[in-house]
């Protein structure tokens, strides 16, 4: 498998890792205790502390990102491409992802926090274009 693949599952797995080590056991040792019934959980309110919230909008991110950054592998590999700047920008793209959650949720919201959770998506959204960018030079 070439890395931009490796880095889609790497992202994949990021990805249900978020879900399950923060939304997950949040929720779970809440209803698995009986000081909340599995009922209770609603998409259509905000529920938990605030670091729970920000995992969940971590946790969406995610998920909003994930099919663009998979959309782009398929053409690499539908294209046969074989790029050391696909390489090198799929693994930036996979750090800043993780560097973005990891601020996002392990850190109060300040302005320098939130300047520095938007210089991690801004990498990720650089990588995309420049991944963009290189699929288009080279088919």
């Amino acid at each position: 498998m070439s890395i931009p693949v490796w880095v889609l599952l790497g992202f994949a797995v990021w990805t249900l890792l978020v879900l399950m080590l923060t939304v997950g056991v949040y929720r779970w040792a809440l209803i698995l205790t009986g000081r909340m019934p599995i009922r209770e959980w609603r998409a259509d309110r905000q529920q938990g502390p605030e670091w729970y919230r920000r995992a969940m909008r971590a946790h969406a991110n995610c998920v909003e990102n994930l099919p663009v950054y998979g959309a782009i592998v398929v053409v690499i590999v539908a294209a046969g491409l074989h790029d050391p700047w696909l390489d090198r920008l799929a693994i930036v793209l996979l750090a800043a992802r993780v560097g973005h959650t990891v601020v996002h949720v392990a850190f109060e919201q300040t302005n320098a926090v939130a300047a520095m959770r938007f210089a991690f998506f801004f990498t990720q959204v650089l990588c995309l274009v420049g991944m963009a960018a290189v699929i288009l030079a080279r088919t």
